[in-house]
């Protein structure tokens, strides 16, 4: 039997089956070439894009970005005008920020807002009109493109944005001092409202990526049960994730949902979900869930590990005993892929001593198996 490529393992794994080797391999967006990438995947490391496949066009609505001094800080100020009002946003970027991997900056840290896009109930009514007058269109050439570079490397995955919760959670109203939990108590409706018109609108989007050359649609969701307790996940993200698979499904694709948090708490309600990868979860201590046990909770599901960042900034022979014992937690192997890292840039050295656990990891794992991995790079 011919050995397989890096995208067939991974393609492999994540429907279920059992790949030859256990698959890993880095995102671009933390991806540092050179030497080192390059020894890796020559090693067997493959690589993961994520790019969309949509673009949108706002009707009705004017869009201006300036740099203003707020604070005492140079920001970029995003506004919105409408013909029911105007809301806009302050974010804050790093030297490198849009010149190098997926709008982050040289030391790959992303954008970060100092002031929301919802500050006070009548931007409610603004936002909603913003969303109602965006149109999705079909843009394939990004993926088109990515995977004609890639080749057999790696996948390129459909990248999407958080669902409407989490877009209010994370982006438009932000968490920070209990914010969108004091919005979502003082003023319900609104809240609700604007999420009932993100999730129709998002429906075209949906559409458009049943139809992707992309084999995995990426759910941008930032999950963990901390943010993200049991009842908003009943009501709110689930029934998502179940419109999602429904549009999705016909079209064979693949839905992975990105969930880096502490899931313990939500791992039954998950496992009742549609969705067909687990993407970026980190073992403890940075979460609270094993991967073993995971698996076990989710024997329909696939999981694409994250590897954590906490252990890798302990040194390589850290990096080596954590790699070695994730190994042991997941025998034999099956439905599981690993991320060199889902967060951030990742060490030459830290970088090859994965990919010497990883590259010899051939599926069926044993126990003794794992022992001749550790032998062999003792």
């Amino acid at each position: 039997m011919p050995e397989m490529t890096r995208r067939e393992r991974i393609l492999t794994a994540s429907r279920g089956k059992r790949a030859d080797r256990l698959p890993f391999f880095h995102w671009w967006r933390h991806c540092q070439l050179g030497w080192a990438e390059r020894e890796c995947r020559n090693r067997g490391m493959g690589m993961a894009w994520a790019r969309p496949s949509y673009t949108t066009r706002l009707h009705d609505v004017s869009v201006t970005e300036q740099e203003v001094v707020s604070g005492g800080v140079t920001v970029f100020r995003k506004t919105y005008t409408t013909p029911v009002g105007s809301v806009s946003y302050d974010e804050q970027r790093e030297p490198g920020t849009g010149q190098w991997h997926g709008d982050r900056s040289w030391l790959d840290v992303t954008p970060w807002f100092t002031q929301r896009l919802i500050k006070e109930p009548a931007d409610y009514a603004v936002v909603k009109f913003i969303v109602e007058h965006t149109e999705y269109r079909a843009d394939y050439f990004p993926i088109e493109q990515a995977r004609d570079w890639l080749g057999e490397d790696g996948i390129v995955t459909d990248i999407h944005p958080h669902t409407p919760l989490q877009t209010l959670m994370i982006d438009w109203v932000g968490s920070e001092g209990g914010r969108f939990f004091i919005h979502h108590a003082k003023y319900p409706d609104l809240v609700e409202d604007l999420c009932q018109a993100i999730a129709k609108s998002r429906l075209p989007m949906y559409e458009i990526a049943a139809k992707s050359p992309a084999d995995v649609i990426l759910c941008g969701d930032n999950i963990d049960g901390v943010l993200v307790n049991p009842r908003l996940f009943e009501k709110f993200f689930m029934p998502e994730y179940e419109t999602m698979a429904s549009i999705l499904r016909p079209f064979d694709k693949l839905l992975g949902v990105h969930m880096d948090g502490r899931v313990a708490v939500l791992k039954d309600l998950i496992a009742r979900t549609p969705i067909d990868i687990i993407e970026a979860l980190h073992p403890p201590t940075m979460g609270d869930l094993p991967i073993g046990e995971a698996l076990a909770a989710w024997p329909d599901k696939v999981v694409w590990v994250g590897f954590p960042g906490s252990v890798y900034a302990l040194g390589t022979e850290a990096t080596k005993k954590a790699a070695l014992e994730l190994l042991r937690d997941v025998v034999p192997g099956d439905r599981l892929a690993i991320a060199m890292s889902t967060e951030n840039i990742v060490s030459n050295d830290n970088l090859r001593m994965v990919t010497s656990v990883l590259e010899n990891a051939e599926l069926p794992l044993t126990p003794e198996s794992i022992d001749r991995i550790e032998k062999s790079i003792a």
